[in-house]
């Protein structure tokens, strides 16, 4: 067989199997723990990281953890290569796959990472595309499994854009156990495929996921409401449409107590005002800024688990 066939990608949750992403969060958590133990585990090892959108957790994340494992992170925008100047990913990518130990790849279409990853010999790994969002939901994930220990029983309600995040907070939701609830206008619901294929997880591993279109639903009893921005990156132009569709839709004080034992998590950024109050953002029910660190966590212990 091959080096490229045998190569090992992170582009969806569904390149790990369950069991696997059950223990890459308690490697995440040891390693969060016992941070000495792990710093010369990549040395001598790189990444290159190619940036499409702007970034402030996800690249220092991705460059922290490297230093931390004793290794070096390059942080490539896609202008200051020869990619800005019409050179292939095809050759890029071969090029790289020779130097480096893993590419790290932040852009725009889904279709573009898979074209990364299909002419690369090293882990290529989703950073964001408009489709998935993984590695933020293993913080996401490492952030509930240590407020509650177990997923079993607990729900989740996601409340806004059926967006790359819904899709990934659905797929590790399903492969974890644990019951999510996604509330969104109807015109911004998830992609069915994707939520298709969470459902035949979910229903495996015995919990529910929901498509509900309607805010009547954000009075039921949750463990944990998640929010995300109304207009991600390269929607600018739609802001205003987005914001009159998604009225109603911000998390407040009011929301939070009626579930005083959940807690609140946003992958930042967040807009203060529009998909939730500034004081939840930094009331007692936050668990942001924890939510935040953990993808420094999580991806040490992903690198570690690609790369080793």
């Amino acid at each position: 067989m091959s080096p490229k066939r045998q190569t090992r990608h992170f582009l969806t949750l569904e390149e790990f199997s369950d069991r696997e992403l059950m223990d890459l969060l308690k490697l995440a958590a040891k390693m969060k723990s016992e941070p000495r133990k792990y710093q010369t585990r990549l040395k001598g090892q790189t990444i290159a990281m190619i940036f499409d959108k702007n970034s402030t957790r996800t690249r220092v994340s991705f460059e922290v953890a490297m230093v931390q494992l004793g290794g070096y992170a390059l942080f490539l925008p896609r202008a200051d290569l020869q990619l800005g100047r019409g050179e292939t990913i095809h050759d890029t990518v071969h090029v790289l796959s020779r130097m480096v130990q893993s590419i790290v790849v932040r852009t725009f279409t889904h279709p573009t990472i898979e074209e990364f990853a299909a002419h690369s010999t090293v882990p290529v790994i989703n950073a964001l595309t408009d489709a998935h969002h993984p590695c933020q939901v293993l913080a996401d994930l490492l952030t509930l499994k240590e407020a509650w220990k177990s997923f079993k029983g607990k729900r989740l309600l996601y409340l806004g854009d059926g967006n790359n995040m819904s899709h990934s907070l659905m797929l590790g939701a399903a492969k974890v156990g644990l019951n999510i609830r996604v509330v969104c206008p109807a015109d911004f619901s998830p992609d069915p495929q994707i939520v298709a294929r969470a459902k035949k997880i979910a229903l495996k591993n015995h919990c529910e996921i929901e498509i509900l279109h309607s805010l009547k639903n954000i009075e039921h009893a949750v463990d944990a409401i998640y929010t995300d921005a109304w207009t991600s990156m390269g929607q600018e132009d739609e802001k205003e449409r987005r914001k009159q569709a998604f009225a109603g839709y911000c998390v407040t004080d009011s929301m939070m107590s009626r579930n005083p034992r959940a807690i609140f998590l946003h992958c930042l950024p967040a807009y203060r005002g529009e998909e939730v109050m500034g004081s939840v953002l930094d009331g007692a029910q936050s668990r942001v800024w924890d939510q935040a660190e953990n993808r420094l966590h999580a991806q040490k212990a992903l690198l570690l688990t690609l790369l080793k």
